[in-house]
């Protein structure tokens, strides 16, 4: 993948972009996103992941304005749905890290604006560097953004500021809001990111990966709806040894052993 790098140790798969000078992006980088967050669904080894990006200037300072309007290619060789709809690579890649099987760590180097903010919003949680913010700039380059995912992170008033506007915000203040679990030192980052990627690779992949979905299905459901929904998956959950395992690790107090079964 020429503008990621993919490593995955102890459990833990490091997606880091790096597409110089700041990490803007073009179609070809959302699909290399995409697949590379889809990976992870079916394999074992991975029960977390982190994304960052590489240098000090930017997370992912949106859409490469380069290539907007561009097409892919020459018109007979386009594949159909980029014809019909030429927006659905961004929201594909923004999906898969919603939709990954296992939960996603933001590490944010630097700036996350626009495209850089909706990507970071879709991750599980966040940790930022100490200079790092987010800002969805669109309105001010004849763009509009992605409103919904401004709001995900900051409360009703503060998103129409961001998104009419197009001021940055800093990870300091978003740390304050609680949309940020923690800001670092830019030494610091990728090794806080680590820590909890470990943390959470510890624990059952099983019950990381359902409980995961399960947070997906019920986020936007009424509260009987979703706690209904979240019963049927810990019905699920106990069907597993790993299930078992856990209580008995715990009351032990000992390492859990996980096995897939």
């Amino acid at each position: 993948m020429p503008d990621l790098t993919i490593e995955i140790d102890e459990h833990v798969a490091t997606v880091t972009l790096d597409r110089p000078p700041v990490n803007a992006i073009d179609r070809g980088t959302m699909a290399e996103i995409r697949d590379a967050f889809r990976s992870f669904d079916d394999n074992r080894e991975v029960r977390a992941a982190i994304f960052t990006a590489a240098g000090d200037r930017a997370f992912m300072a949106g859409v490469d304005l380069r290539s907007v309007g561009q097409t892919a290619g020459p018109p007979d060789e386009v594949a159909p749905t980029l014809v019909t709809d030429p927006p659905r690579v961004a929201r594909d890649a923004m999906w898969a890290i919603t939709d990954c099987a296992v939960p996603v760590i933001g590490a944010i180097n630097g700036p996350a604006l626009g495209a850089g903010l909706a990507f970071a919003a879709c991750c599980d949680m966040l940790v930022a560097a100490e200079g790092a913010s987010f800002g969805a700039p669109e309105i001010n380059v004849g763009l509009l953004g992605a409103s919904a995912h401004v709001s995900m992170l900051v409360g009703r008033y503060k998103a129409r500021e961001m998104y009419f506007t197009g001021e940055e915000v800093s990870a300091a203040e978003l740390h304050r809001l609680g949309a940020v679990r923690g800001v670092v030192p830019r030494e610091d980052l990728l090794a806080t990111a680590q820590a909890l990627a470990q943390e959470l690779a510890a624990k059952s992949p099983i019950a990381l990966r359902l409980a995961k979905e399960s947070m997906n299905r019920v986020e936007y459901l009424s509260l009987k709806e979703a706690y209904r929904t979240e019963q049927d998956y810990t019905a699920r959950l106990s069907r597993f040894d790993d299930a078992t395992e856990a209580r008995s690790a715990f009351a032990e107090k000992r390492r859990p052993n996980w096995k897939w079964r």
